[in-house]
């Protein structure tokens, strides 16, 4: 599909007008909607039911996720498995993506191994079309934001993990990604009004830290706030 002027670089000329899951994981699949889709070996689309009840956005795939075309299933994704085990969270009632559906990567030394480096503000808007679909698609009760990128994604760039993490928030409209939510709004515990938001770490950073251990309370801590917000 050619590209309109006013929507070059965004995955939006790419969305199919109808469709569910399957028909959004094949639209994506041709997406050129930003310049990451050159280097990068396939897109990597979301996986789950329309019907889970709760959906987890990371930030984009690494390089396993690239290989396999499946997201969270490098270190991070066993960790992030590990944790929704242990608090309950069956595989069936969640929905796994990333807020950018390409990965980002430099190559350095003599074996050109595959750095990640985390998507700019261009490329978390110009995907944002594909997050917005796979929300309006599976409608979950429940989203949480797995680190900076998703929570900036879903909340805008004044997002801080460190100062919101582990509270139940409104979660913003599906059309209006990118902007905070009214705090004065209606109660985030009326799932028939506003579905809920928790923010919490990505797993990797608890594969990053020096105290893993401490981290994995915080991020299973913050988990759990979700899991209780799905009682």
């Amino acid at each position: 599909m050619p590209h309109h002027p006013q929507e070059a670089h965004t995955a939006a000329p790419y969305l199919p007008e109808r469709g569910g899951l399957p028909t959004l994981r094949r639209a994506a699949a041709r997406c050129q909607g930003c310049p990451l889709h050159e280097n990068a070996t396939q897109t990597v689309f979301g996986v789950g039911t329309r019907s889970a009840r709760i959906m987890l956005i990371g930030e984009q795939p690494g390089d396993q996720e690239d290989v396999q075309g499946h997201p969270f299933v490098g270190p991070a994704g066993r960790l992030l498995h590990k944790a929704l085990d242990e608090l309950g969270i069956e595989e069936g009632n969640t929905y796994l993506t990333n807020a950018v559906k390409h990965f980002k990567f430099s190559q350095e030394g003599p074996s050109k191994r595959r750095i990640h480096k985390a998507p700019d503000l261009h490329e978390m808007t110009a995907c944002r079309p594909w997050l917005v679909a796979e929300l309006k698609a599976v409608d979950p009760d429940v989203v949480v934001a797995l680190g900076a990128t998703a929570g900036k994604t879903l909340l805008g760039s004044s997002f801080r993990v460190s100062e919101q993490r582990g509270i139940l928030l409104p979660a913003p409209s599906w059309d209006e990604l990118g902007h905070s939510p009214d705090e004065n709004g209606t109660s985030a515990n009326d799932r028939r009004g506003n579905r809920s938001l928790v923010c919490t770490i990505h797993p990797s950073a608890v594969l990053r830290a020096d105290d893993r251990k401490s981290a994995y309370a915080g991020l299973l801590s913050d988990l759990g706030v979700a899991a209780a917000a799905l009682a």
